[in-house]
C-alpha cells in the first residue's frame, strides 16, 4: 500500500519544496552585483548579497561570474527598507523578541537575451523575528548575528522563488 502511494505521488509530479529547479537548463552562470541598500543599516547589502550569492550556488546550481559580460543572467536587487520592533517584552519591560521587516526590489534578468526580465518583484517583502537575551550585555553582537540569520532566511526565500518558479 505505502509503495502504490509513493508511486501515485511520484507519478504525479509532486516534489518537496526545496528540492525543485525550474530555470532553464541552458542557464549555467549568474552575475550578483551588490545590491543596493537604501537604508541606514550599515553592512545590510553585504550580508545579504552574500546570502544569496551563497544560497544560489547550492540550491540552482549556477556559477556565480563577476564580469556582466560572463554572465547567463543576472540578478539585481535594491533594500529599500528595513524595519526593527521589538514585539514581545519580559516581565521588567524589556524586549525578548524582535521582528524584522526587509522589503527589496529583485530583479533576475536573462542577460543573453538583452536582459529580459526572468523574474521580478518589485515590493519583496521578508518579515522574521529573533530572540534577544534581555539580561544579556552583548545587545549589540545579539542584533549583528540576528541579522546575518535573517541575511540567510531572507536569501533562501528569494531563491526558493527564483528556481522554484513560486
Amino acid at each position: 500500500m505505502i509503495a502504490w502511494l509513493l508511486t501515485l505521488v511520484v507519478g504525479c509530479g509532486y516534489s518537496l519544496v526545496g528540492t525543485g529547479n525550474y530555470l532553464p537548463k541552458e542557464i549555467r552562470t549568474v552575475q550578483i552585483p551588490g545590491f543596493e541598500n537604501r537604508t541606514t543599516r550599515v553592512e545590510l547589502e553585504q550580508r545579504v548579497t552574500q546570502a544569496i550569492a551563497n544560497e544560489m550556488v547550492s540550491r540552482s546550481g549556477l556559477r556565480i561570474v563577476s564580469e556582466e559580460k560572463s554572465a547567463d543572467t543576472i540578478l539585481r536587487g535594491v533594500i529599500e527598507s528595513f524595519g526593527i520592533s521589538p514585539i514581545d517584552f519580559n516581565e521588567q519591560g524589556r524586549a525578548t523578541r524582535y521582528q524584522v521587516t526587509v522589503n527589496a526590489s529583485i530583479s533576475f534578468l536573462d542577460h543573453r537575451n538583452e536582459n529580459a526580465v526572468i523574474w521580478e518583484n518589485r515590493h519583496y517583502n521578508f518579515t522574521e523575528s529573533y530572540a534577544v537575551d534581555p539580561n544579556s550585555l552583548d545587545t549589540f553582537d545579539q542584533e549583528t548575528q540576528a541579522i546575518q540569520d535573517i541575511a540567510e532566511r531572507f536569501a533562501e526565500s528569494v531563491v526558493s522563488n527564483l528556481v522554484e518558479g513560486f
